[in-house]
């Protein structure tokens, strides 16, 4: 633990060393605002889908550190409006099983995001882009009829979902995982999903700000954003009632290809030279 301690203390030092005002460049407001709209739309009911390319897109403008703790602020508004518009639809079963195993996986993802180097954190983004294409591609579990819960295996994919939200806020795809097999009604899918994510980006805050991520400049940079939040989340929650979800998924996951091999080849190039 004293290890760890030195190596968040060390991560917190480099942020603050680095630390900058609220972003200007053109190109991460290209990314950004497309990004944070996919994600509104998916935080509306779609189950978190387009959550995993909100870091890898906008890391291709900035550091992918600096993008979550951009992103998070606008996360938890986003999940405060679907508590709302999905208020009591949820499984409670679902619920039980996967956020206590998600504070596992949060928690093991604030003690070692301080070891990985920016470079590596974009390879490791890039190739978990690419497993989740891939997942989705090969259509594993498409067909089959709906599976009963198991509390063992909602655990383990609890917490793989919390520590990939921490670290990237990629917490979506592993959470489908174990839900989307169980065949739940629409309704009650997407109100699990927002009571999961919001419990999970709650978690996210304290340990976040002891990172040193809510910066004035990430949280600036965060209010430029915002407006969007509503929007797009009200948005998601109006299609999610009428539109098919199928081709919101599939336009998310072939997003995933170019981004995951563009930050792969970016980590992967920048580690080996």
């Amino acid at each position: 633990m004293a290890l760890a301690g030195n190596r968040i203390a060390a991560y917190r030092h480099g942020i603050e060393r680095t630390r900058r005002p609220v972003i200007t460049d053109p190109l991460f407001y290209a990314l950004a605002v497309p990004a944070v709209i996919l994600i509104g739309l998916s935080k509306g009911g779609f189950g978190g889908t387009a959550t995993l390319v909100g870091v890898p897109l906008m890391a291709m403008a900035v550091d992918p550190v600096t993008a979550a703790g951009v992103l998070l602020p606008i996360l938890v508004v986003m999940d405060l409006i679907g508590l709302v518009a999905w208020r009591g639809q949820f499984d409670r079963g679902i619920v039980r099983t996967m956020i206590p195993a998600a504070a596992i996986g949060v928690l093991v993802g604030y003690l070692t995001v301080a070891s990985v180097s920016a470079d590596a954190f974009r390879l490791t983004l890039g190739l978990l882009a690419l497993w989740f294409f891939a997942n989705w591609f090969l259509g594993r579990g498409r067909d089959r009829p709906a599976r009963p819960q198991q509390p063992a295996r909602g655990a383990f994919w609890g917490a793989v979902s919390g520590f990939s939200s921490f670290v990237s806020h990629a917490g979506g795809p592993p959470f489908q995982v174990y839900v989307v097999p169980l065949k739940v009604d629409p309704p009650i899918f997407a109100g699990t999903s927002v009571v999961f994510f919001a419990a999970v980006n709650a978690m996210k805050l304290l340990p976040y700000g002891l990172l040193g991520e809510f910066s004035p400049g990430n949280l600036g940079t965060s209010a430029v954003l915002l407006p969007l939040a509503p929007l797009a989340t009200l948005a998601g929650i109006w299609l999610v009632k009428r539109a098919d979800p199928a081709v919101f998924y599939r336009i998310i996951y072939w997003l995933l290809l170019p981004i995951g091999l563009k930050l792969t080849y970016d980590g992967a190039t920048a580690l080996l030279s």
